[in-house]
């Protein structure tokens, strides 16, 4: 490998102007060129603040004051200024909508080149190239906004790549993408850096996703600083990730738990990769038969009842087709499927933001086609998954405060209940804060909150996680699943397989708009046929299990998710 430094931070630290205290504090650290690195640590932490500081936007958006010294390629960061370093880092953003510019793929991707004032012929053949690279050729005529999650990566990335960069920023590149589509996406990047040499920097705190392929170092960082810089096989032999709030692979959870000693030959951080003795293996299979089978979840009564329902959004193009469901008081249900395969619109014709063509929909006995969305409201409360289209107020309090004060609810208790829900969501820190000022992820929560506050019957939520750490992950879920315990519904539309397996007892997996499966988690994720249809992914620890002889994977599965409750409500 080429030895190289590309940046280089030396006694480095910033503090937002806006902010009394700094975000960074003496950060060293040298990432060499032609590297994979992967950059984790919980929400809060500073990775986004490091990254800004690669790619220039601290100071050039994000002003504050910085101590030390960074360089990229050689030349201090701040004479590149934010234009000289867009030259060097390319920049793919968690929220792809906010990146695009062109009305059409090709003229988003040609942008850079446009306003280097290159020749039409050589941006032609630029954008043809780079498009081929990334397998989005075929697409070029469409608006950015009709493409897949994974499509609208791949069209950022290439507007990045069209300047030849030398390092690739990917900030949570895995944020809003179905399963499939995270594979695929790793699997892109990995391909795309082997192909080009340039540094590959991921910003990422779903590990085990990430590490579908090998990084050259982890970072981990906490509280501003540094703490973990080096090879992830040692890393995933100590229990730092989850000290730190990171999820460690599920894998090697499972193979603790049996007790199996984790060392750095046994090669840890690529499942493909694990070298377990027959000693090893065989302690896996002892532990599964050790465990007693978690019983099986107690039927209740039918709350949501969906019959024979289709929807279109033009005629002749079916995007719900003969969907029959239901879902019973107290149940938490997950309902997973690619990108486009009809989830959202399902829970949108359930809240009354559109309307069928046929079906019924009945609620608790009431036929829903006659409530309007107001009063729909009132029994089933509504997360959508891009926050932005959620907010309406300036204020973090104000927002979660909106739905109350609507419905006339007494001031005193307004305060209260509202308190106490940002109190769960990890945001009451954050109360007289501006929305403007929060991240992709704290706005995630926001819109959690303001429909908490309502205490609605039934809540369904878009990608109740997305961009949220392992331990915020864990408190919002936990909190859903109190509420659960004491007789709230909860569906999740969920690209997480990781929650769905945790958290539900039963998944309905869509697929080009019909349902193809309703079954526990561990089934859905267990059956290679399933997943692949659905364009889900394998869990780890069905290849864990089938490599140890474990004839049942999907029982495996469950015995780990209840031995894995157990201990982490004991933390």
């Amino acid at each position: 490998m080429d030895t190289d430094i590309i940046i280089s931070f030396e006694n480095f630290g910033f503090k937002y102007t806006s902010q009394a205290e700094p975000t960074l504090f003496d950060i060293n650290l040298q990432i060499h060129k032609g590297e994979k690195v992967l950059i984790a640590g919980p929400s809060g932490c500073g990775k986004s603040t490091l990254s800004h500081c690669i790619n220039g936007l601290i100071p050039a958006s994000y002003p504050g004051s910085m101590t030390g010294r960074l360089t990229v390629a050689g030349h201090e960061a701040t004479g590149l200024g934010l234009s000289g370093l867009s030259k060097i880092v390319g920049t793919v953003l968690q929220d792809t909508d906010g990146q695009f510019i062109g009305l059409t793929v090709a003229e988003d991707i040609a942008f850079a080149l446009e306003n280097d004032c290159c020749e039409t012929a050589e941006i032609h053949k630029t954008v043809k190239k780079v498009a081929q690279m990334v397998d989005i050729d075929t697409v070029l005529e469409h608006a950015p906004y009709e493409l897949s999650g994974g499509q609208k990566q791949r069209v950022s990335l290439a507007g990045v790549m069209v300047n030849e960069v030398d390092v690739l920023l990917f900030d949570e590149p895995l944020a809003n993408l179905d399963p499939a589509a995270g594979k695929q996406s790793i699997e892109l990047i990995d391909e795309i850096q082997k192909r080009t040499g340039c540094t590959v920097i991921i910003i990422e705190h779903r590990l085990e996703d990430v590490l579908h392929r090998m990084v050259d170092r982890i970072i981990l960082m906490g509280d501003g600083r540094i703490l973990y810089d080096g090879d992830p096989d040692a890393l995933l032999c100590t229990d730092t990730l989850k000290q730190n709030g990171i999820r460690e692979p599920l894998y090697v959870t499972a193979l603790k738990y049996a007790g199996v000693k984790i060392t750095p030959e046994m090669h840890p951080a690529l499942l493909s990769d694990l070298n377990l003795t027959g000693a090893q293996k065989q302690q896996v299979s002892d532990w599964f038969a050790s465990r007693l089978q978690p019983p099986e979840p107690e039927q209740k009564p039918v709350l949501l009842e969906v019959c024979n329902l289709d929807f279109s959004y033009h005629s002749g193009n079916p995007v719900l087709t003969n969907i029959n469901l239901s879902i019973r008081k107290g149940e938490m249900v997950s309902i997973v499927g690619t990108n486009g395969a009809g989830k959202s619109t399902f829970s949108k014709t359930v809240c009354g933001f559109v309307t069928p063509q046929n079906g019924t929909l009945t609620f608790n006995g009431i036929n829903l086609l006659d409530l309007s969305i107001k009063e729909r409201a009132d029994h089933i409360g509504y997360v959508m998954q891009n926050p932005n289209q959620m907010i309406s107020k300036n204020f973090i309090f104000d927002e979660v405060a909106l739905g109350l004060v609507n419905r006339g609810v007494p001031e005193d208790e307004i305060r209260r209940r509202v308190e106490e829900t940002l109190s769960v969501c990890g945001l009451r820190p954050f109360m007289k804060w501006p929305v403007s000022a929060l991240s992709y992820g704290q706005k995630k929560r926001v819109t959690i909150a303001s429909i908490l506050v309502l205490e609605p019957e039934m809540i369904i939520l878009d990608e109740p996680t997305a961009g949220q750490d392992f331990r915020r992950y864990t408190e919002i879920m936990d909190f859903l699943s109190r509420l659960n315990e004491l007789g709230k519904t909860v569906v999740l539309i969920t690209h997480d397989m990781h929650l769905m397996l945790e958290y539900t007892s039963r998944a309905v997996v869509f697929t080009g708009g019909e349902i193809l499966a309703d079954c526990s988690p561990a089934e859905v994720l267990n059956s290679p046929e399933l997943v692949e249809k659905a364009h889900l992914k394998e869990t780890s620890l069905y290849h864990l299990s089938r490599s140890c002889g474990i004839s049942d994977p999907a029982e495996f599965t469950r015995r780990f998710i209840t031995c894995d409750r157990e201990v982490r409500s004991s933390w």
